[in-house]
């Protein structure tokens, strides 16, 4: 017996009250609440409340309330009565039948799982033709009844998932041959459904089959989504066609051609066709697979929106594919263009031509790898739910990627995490990189009026080159803490000499050089004059328009942490933090989110958690050493931006002098090498300094000792 706080469950009557919470007499309280009961369609109804009594003779009950309830609600049950109400009558009947039908198909496994063994044959029976007289209702009573104005796709549903639930309760009691009928019935529909109370219901399932309870608790994560569905249709189906977003992945690969010029162009055309990017995963370089006689690959992935049906988008992307030079070769050969749709919203589409998810998705890592990046370490909606539960893994998505090797394949098995910048590849784990500071201006903290001369310039760049410089960062304008602003004009006639001479240098050959601005004029002119990348300390907090030009100027960007600008982000109000790196990680992925959205892939995004901007001594400690809690932070949301670069630059900073008691910022270069350690070690990618020579051999041994010890580490597994 089940009792509920207003009635008894018997074999021979069955009372819901909506109002109440089932529990179990004798066992813990059922986690299951009255939202859990109640299906969507019957929110059009949710301000009343009724019970419901289904008695030995569900024909005639049923019947009844459909009779009058299309009339005018009459009283249902023992003193419980349906207020009169304006609301259409008839979709109040149809929320009522749902209701019915998703309660019966609960109940039925409900029952099952509490251990009602003796009685569960006769209970179940009754439900089924409970479930059996409202088919038969929809077929009889409501059909005919909508001409044309209720979709029929919601019967199809009700239908579908009546066989779905025949399928159940057969399966629990190990009848495959019976479960096997019911379903065939059910793939004739051409779309069927999950609803919290059926994922609520699998869970019983899981249960009462015997499934160890870990899983149990694993797989009830993946279950809990509002729908799952699965679409069994031709192209030119009906349910194509859709009045909402569906959040989407398309996978991307080329390896014919600009692999990188193809991907933009890629992008440009799906904006055009209705395919609104949202995310987009990192870069990888990636060995051929099944046929190993071609070029490398270049793959990624972007999640998006788009109001196109399944087979409308698949049409789409073909169309990108032909307009970018594919054409019918050789299956899994060389081509300029490759675009897969991985996941389409909630749903299952099988048809002749077109699989989703993509039906080798499971086995292939260079899928799987900018999969995750499009992913964060929290599920943030019932979409991404859906797709961990697509895996089959208990663990959903994650579990398959540890299980195919996880981050540790990344640099090796052919397979690395790049991003294009000069007209190649830059594969960042392989060793730090060491950014030489080159300063124009009068007033900078350090070196300001050193290198104001083009000559005095381009000699520093050699020395810094010669010491062991990689990229060279040449700034116009002051960010010193109270420096003032000059305008694009005057950092532009301080900057375009220089650049141009230090591009025509012969040993600037195979560096990058970076321009160190925030305003969007500046970065378009110096990247049209040679510069490789844009290093911005404002995120585009301080030009409205750097994201859009950076979107088109197509090269890397680094967005640096700071409040405020540099005449205020020193102030007091600016510098108040409870946790420096949470508070720091959730602003900075805020800018990097805008950026994406702006076009902005985030394969081209470096970050830079701004150490000395809009922080006081003990947040820059906290950031040396919390560079791992950042990028932990920033994966909740986002694993492909917690995987981009990061860029530190505490170089001579006064928070150093402060710790020394170094008042001259010259005087600050060994407590300069002992931060860029720790930040090194830490996890940093790229180091902005000063002093290259002896910052070169910091590095050089930080990245020595990480090597030794992830090989010492390979070799105990």
């Amino acid at each position: 017996m089940i009792e509920t706080t207003r009635g008894l469950l018997r074999r021979d009557s069955i009372r819901i009250c909506f109002e109440d919470v089932p529990y179990c007499s004798g066992r813990r309280r059922c986690p299951v609440t009255t939202q859990t009961l109640l299906p969507p369609t019957s929110q059009l109804c949710s301000q009343v409340h009724f019970s419901l009594l289904v008695s030995s003779s569900p024909s005639w009950r049923i019947t009844h309330w459909c009779s009058t309830l299309s009339d005018s609600l009459t009283p249902l049950g023992e003193g419980h009565r349906q207020p009169r109400s304006t609301t259409n009558h008839f979709c109040l009947c149809i929320a009522l039948f749902s209701t019915v039908f998703y309660i019966a198909s609960h109940l039925g496994t409900y029952i099952t799982v509490i251990g009602l063994l003796c009685n569960r044959n006769k209970v179940e029976s009754e439900l089924t033709n409970i479930c059996t007289d409202i088919m038969a209702l929809i077929d009889e009573h409501l059909i005919p009844s909508c001409s044309g104005g209720v979709p029929s796709v919601f019967f199809y549903k009700m239908k579908g998932n009546y066989y779905r639930y025949l399928a159940k309760i057969k399966y629990v009691d190990k009848r495959k041959e019976a479960a096997d009928q019911s379903l065939k019935a059910y793939k004739h529909i051409s779309l069927q459904s999950y609803s919290k109370t059926e994922a609520s219901a699998q869970m019983g399932i899981l249960k009462c089959l015997g499934l160890p309870r870990h899983q149990v608790f694993t797989a009830r994560k993946y279950l809990n989504v509002s729908s799952f569905s699965c679409l069994h249709t031709a192209q030119n189906s009906s349910v194509e066609a859709r009045s909402q977003d569906e959040d989407v992945v398309i996978a991307l690969g080329s390896n014919v051609g600009n692999r990188v010029h193809n991907f933009k162009e890629a992008l440009k055309m799906m904006k055009k066709s209705g395919i609104q990017v949202t995310r987009h995963a990192c870069l990888y370089e990636t060995a051929p697979a099944y046929i190993t006689d071609q070029p490398c690959f270049i793959n990624s992935a972007v999640r998006a929106v788009t109001k196109l049906g399944p087979h409308e988008l698949l049409a789409a992307l073909k169309r990108i594919e032909k307009d970018l030079g594919r054409t019918d070769g050789i299956r899994y050969g060389p081509r300029p263009i490759d675009l897969d749709i991985l996941f389409y919203g909630k749903y299952k589409v099988r048809s002749d031509i077109l699989n989703i998810p993509h039906e080798r998705i499971w086995e292939r890592p260079f899928v799987i790898a900018p999969l995750m990046d499009l992913l964060g370490s929290a599920i943030d909606n019932d979409t991404v739910a859906s797709w961990h539960a697509f895996s089959s893994h208990s663990g959903g998505l994650y579990e398959l990627w540890e299980k195919l090797g996880g981050e540790s394949l990344i640099g090796q098995e052919g397979i690395c995490r790049v991003m294009p910048v000069a007209n190649g590849l830059l594969d960042w784990s392989l060793r730090t990189s060491v950014m030489g500071i080159l300063n124009l201006t009068p007033d900078s903290f350090s070196d300001g009026g050193n290198f104001q001369s083009v000559e005095s310039a381009v000699s520093q760049v050699q020395l810094m080159i010669s010491e062991g410089a990689d990229i060279i960062d040449i700034g116009a304008q002051s960010t010193r803490p109270k420096a003032s602003r000059i305008s694009v004009e005057e950092e532009l006639s301080r900057l375009i000499p220089v650049l141009e001479a230090v591009k025509s240098m012969p040993e600037v050959e195979g560096k990058l050089i970076s321009v160190d601005t925030f305003y969007s004029d500046v970065a378009s002119e110096a990247v049209s004059r040679g510069a490789h990348l844009i290093n911005d300390v404002s995120a585009g907090q301080l030009d409205p328009n750097m994201f859009k030009v950076i979107a088109d100027l197509d090269v890397p960007y680094v967005a640096m942490h700071m409040r405020g600008d540099p005449c205020t982000m020193q102030s007091s109000e600016n510098l108040k933090y409870d946790d420096v790196c949470k508070e720091v990680s959730s602003e900075l992925y805020s800018r990097v989110r805008q950026a994406e959205l702006s076009g902005i892939p985030a394969w081209r995004i470096i970050i830079d958690p701004g150490i000395g901007f809009s922080k006081k001594t003990e947040d820059n400690l906290d950031i040396l050493t919390g560079l791992p809690a950042i990028r932990a932070e920033i994966a909740k949301s986002s694993f492909a931006i917690s995987r981009a670069p990061i860029l530190i630059g505490p170089s001579r900073k006064r928070f150093l002098g402060d710790i020394c008691s170094r008042p001259s910022a010259v005087e600050r270069d060994p407590a300069t090498i002992a931060s860029i350690t720790a930040g090194v070690l830490a996890g940093a990618n790229i180091v902005r300094v000063h002093n290259v020579k002896d910052n070169c051999d910091a590095v050089k041994l930080c990245d020595a000792i990480l090597k030794h010890k992830h090989s010492a580490m390979k070799s105990r597994q």
